[in-house]
């Protein structure tokens, strides 16, 4: 396991040819760097600008990897009622559909039937999976980078199930 840092991240999205898939399925992220925007939205002092700059960097490497060509999808896999952290994250969601990505939310009650990994992930085009490792609360403990086609091939089809199931960012509605 290791921690990828912003030029990691870059590298993997600037190797990546045809698409990106990120695969959600946590209620809770409570990573470090999230906790001051969170009780600044908590508090009524965050909108559109505060979040799209917070994540600046991000939305830029998203740009640049769409105007490439490369397809970005995220789905996002969520219990109902959806957590205070869910609210944060489909507030901001826009911001990343202006940079490029398509985005699905998918209630947990619709995914019982799914064959899903044990954690979080980026599929780079089907043959590179990123794992995103947590803590029980959401804390970040690091990633976990694999080519074996098995599991690359199991992570790809896991996403594209939720896709399937999925409802676009613009049709969910918040329960």
């Amino acid at each position: 396991m290791f921690n990828l840092d912003a030029v990691g991240w870059a590298r993997l999205f600037e190797s990546c040819r045809e698409s990106a898939s990120h695969l959600e399925m946590r209620d809770n992220y409570a990573v470090q760097e999230e906790l001051a925007d969170i009780a600044k939205w908590r508090a009524g002092q965050w909108g559109p600008e505060e979040d799209a700059e917070s994540k600046a960097g991000w939305l830029a490497l998203m740009r640049s990897t769409a105007a490439r060509g490369v397809r970005l999808r995220r789905a996002r896999v969520v219990s109902e009622p959806v957590s205070e952290y869910i609210r944060f994250e489909h507030e901001g969601t826009p911001q990343n559909i202006d940079a490029g990505e398509d985005v699905r939310w998918l209630p947990r009650t619709r995914a019982s039937g799914l064959v899903l990994p044990g954690n979080d992930c980026w599929i780079f085009d089907g043959t590179t999976v990123l794992f995103n490792h947590f803590t029980g609360d959401g804390g970040w403990v690091g990633n976990e980078l694999t080519t074996d086609p098995v599991v690359a091939k199991h992570c790809a089809e896991a996403f594209e199930s939720v896709w399937r199931l999925g409802v676009p960012h613009q049709e969910f509605r918040l329960v």
